[in-house]
């Protein structure tokens, strides 16, 4: 895949912060099938070698996310996501129209099943997990939706959606039809919303739609 300069990459920064627009494609840390291959933090740290990692997105997921800067700073973020009081949305374009402008999808998962290491829905061995959605448009066979999920199972928003009947474009690892509006799963991490730890104050960082997603959106 052909990597953006950093420079494009940063949404914002300061002394405990980096907020970065991940691409899609590039895991965050390195993919244990191919140890070699680029990653976002390598990437990140030839400028920031202090970087520290507080949350992580799927390998093909676009969209914001944070790191922290100091020891202090990755401390009290971490405590922030724990405790689910970073809010994070999503925006996806699944297959199928759904019925319903607001649902909460409440699907007990259950992670790294089978040789693909898929996420299942297991109501009696699975775990709790959360994710509510809200139709933002419909097209003539799919739908762009805004999800926000309450837990950080893996693979949470994707499960969800499949077993809601609505799986996300392009995501044939559950069960999307085939497409050539997308080469990946049509998941974009929109923004995220977290106490600063310096001024205390809530902020909201948003990400701007990857070309791919821009592209499948204008084909619909």
């Amino acid at each position: 895949m052909e990597i953006p300069p950093l420079k494009k990459l940063i949404l914002y920064e300061d002394a405990e912060l980096l907020v970065i627009n991940k691409p899609a494609n590039l895991p965050v840390l390195p993919d244990g099938w191919e140890p070699e291959a680029p990653y976002l933090v390598k990437l990140l740290q030839g400028k920031y070698p202090e970087l520290l990692v507080v949350h992580r997105l799927d390998k093909v997921t676009s969209g914001v996310m944070v790191f922290a800067r100091t020891p202090e700073t990755h401390r009290a973020l971490n405590i922030q996501f724990e405790k689910h009081e970073a809010q994070k949305i999503y925006h996806s374009i699944c297959v199928g129209v759904p019925n319903w402008n607001e649902h909460t999808a409440r699907h007990k998962l259950r992670i790294n099943v089978g040789h693909s290491h898929r996420t299942m829905v297991d109501h009696a061995k699975g775990k709790s997990a959360e994710t509510a959605f809200k139709v933002f448009k419909r097209y003539k066979g799919y739908a762009l939706l805004e999800s926000i999920p309450a837990t950080g199972r893996t693979h949470q928003i994707r499960v969800h959606a499949y077993a809601l009947g609505f799986p996300l474009l392009g995501d044939s690892l559950y069960s999307a039809p085939k497409t050539d509006l997308i080469k990946r799963p049509a998941l974009h991490a929109q923004s995220l919303t977290f106490t600063h730890t310096i001024s205390g104050e809530r902020v909201t960082f948003e990400a701007p739609y990857p070309e791919d997603f821009k592209q499948a959106l204008r084909q619909l």
